[in-house]
């Protein structure tokens, strides 16, 4: 069966460069990155700082990079970043921040995008008494493992006073926070006041090939370059890359919001085989429990693909669909037919 054929819902991170991405990509200007000299880079990096109200920004390859820069920005070797169970950066970085930056972490339970600042504020160690100090705390909008759910505003500025008091760094890693922007509305300069780093992507939900961003002020982003280039993510000729960002900043945010409308009718024609919440789904990530289900995630997955839908395994009874620029209504509705034919 050719790739165009299948319903691609394992994650937003499989959809191709549209036509005029392309077109973009081709017309760009190059220069030498390494050296700041790429100019699509650097107008890449200066709109997107100006989005979230940040002095800088710094393009990096991957969102892993993007993140593990950030966070040896704000914690030092062998002291501690406090993030959820489930957060991106200590579930999916493959160990990156003790392997990379020496850093220690520590975790509260995952409660995705329901984090509670109070029991956060419990956690934070301070200097003294021969124990590791609290750096930083991590944070995820949107929360992947958590279903692609939003931290509501009023709890992350609940947390930025938690972060202020305790005199610890607050990172966002903001893989999906466009869709966050999209679904609630707050300004992507809100966000970005409240947080020390920032990682965004590029790549998620945004359609563009390769990229992520790391956001903070001049002087970490300074910084930020040196890292990189120890990481390996020091790049040349990077502005055809650059220029496929610019053009999903322009066309593809607003556009999210078909995505969440296809999540949520997915999710509502799942609903009543007791795997989905539909009311919980609120952007592009439809998870399913199926520990009341006829199958198992495995049988699920294999039966599904086999009809030309592809979801992602996340568990022996975890299953997340993902929707995104690639899967139109008539996409959606394949991976409904498919999908309650396997669960009755």
């Amino acid at each position: 069966m050719a790739d165009r054929a299948l319903v691609d819902l394992r994650s937003d991170t499989v959809t191709r460069p549209t036509p005029a991405m392309r077109e973009a990509m081709a017309a760009a200007e190059v220069g030498d990155d390494v050296y700041g000299e790429d100019p699509t880079i650097n107008a890449l990096q200066a709109e997107v700082a100006a989005l979230f109200g940040h002095e800088a920004a710094l393009f990096a390859p991957t969102g892993s990079m993007a993140n593990q820069i950030a966070i040896q920005l704000v914690v030092p070797p062998a002291e501690e970043l406090l993030c959820d169970a489930d957060a991106h950066v200590v579930t999916y970085e493959i160990g990156a921040a003790a392997a990379i930056g020496g850093v220690s972490s520590r975790t509260w339970p995952p409660r995705g995008a329901d984090l509670d600042p109070d029991e956060v504020a419990a956690l934070i160690r301070p200097d003294g008494y021969m124990a590791v100090p609290t750096r930083a705390i991590a944070v995820e909008q949107t929360h992947n493992r958590g279903g692609g759910g939003v931290i509501p505003l009023a709890t992350l500025q609940r947390l930025r006073e938690v972060a202020d008091s305790a005199g610890v760094a607050l990172h966002c890693d903001g893989a999906r926070i466009w869709h966050a922007h999209v679904a609630d509305q707050v300004p992507l300069a809100t966000y970005g006041r409240l947080f020390d780093t920032m990682s965004v992507c590029l790549s998620k939900g945004l359609g563009a090939p390769v990229g992520s961003l790391v956001l903070g002020s001049t002087e970490k982003i300074d910084k930020a370059r040196w890292i990189r280039k120890r990481m390996g993510g020091g790049m040349r000729q990077a502005g055809v890359l650059a220029a496929a960002g610019q053009h999903a900043l322009r066309h593809h945010i607003t556009r999210l919001a078909d995505d969440h409308a296809r999540a949520a009718r997915l999710a509502a024609a799942l609903a009543p085989f007791g795997v989905v919440d539909a009311d919980s789904v609120r952007t592009n990530i439809v998870p399913l429990d199926l520990t009341k289900a006829p199958v198992d995630a495995l049988a699920l997955g294999s039966a599904a693909k086999a009809q030309g839908v592809l979801v992602s395994v996340m568990g022996p009874r975890i299953v997340r669909l993902v929707t995104h620029l690639d899967v139109d209504d008539a996409g959606i509705d394949r991976a409904i037919d498919v999908l309650t034919a396997i669960l009755r």
